[in-house]
């Protein structure tokens, strides 16, 4: 398997809104932070949503909670691109708090496949797609 490369993290605030009844960070909310971090992160590589031209989808997504996030607070959000296939590659995402940044309070991961959006169909991650999926994006590491 391919060693996953660190290549980009951000930080979130976490909101009074993004818990529940129980007092801490909802876990759907886990999702929204892993999803803000991709989104920005395919922003800093100049990728924007086009339905005529081609771009990542994320088919498959999960998360291990392994403690709760509690407000108020910053989330940390660390993000690795490891396995590349044909059309597809593999994502490992890591909250951590960025008063408690070595501790991991989730782990999750996306398998992001590359469409080509007209014809509705995956398609091979063009060269410069896959050498910008493992290149760390300067000033967000």
């Amino acid at each position: 398997m391919t060693e996953a490369v660190l290549v980009y993290e951000t930080t979130l605030p976490i909101r009074w809104g993004d818990m529940d009844a129980m007092g801490h960070v909802n876990n759907t909310v886990y999702f929204r932070y892993m999803e803000q971090c991709r989104i920005s992160w395919f922003e800093a590589m100049g990728w924007r949503p086009d339905p005529d031209g081609q771009g990542p989808v994320i088919v498959s997504t999960s998360c291990d909670f392994r403690r709760e996030l509690r407000y108020p607070g910053t989330v940390l959000v660390r993000h690795w691109v490891g396995e590349l296939g044909t059309s597809s590659f593999q994502t490992r995402l890591v909250l951590s708090r960025t008063d408690d940044p070595d501790t991991a309070y989730a782990e999750g991961a996306a398998r992001v496949v590359w469409v080509d959006f007209p014809r509705r169909r995956s398609m091979p991650l063009p060269p410069e797609v896959r050498e910008a999926v493992r290149t760390p994006r300067i000033g967000s590491v």
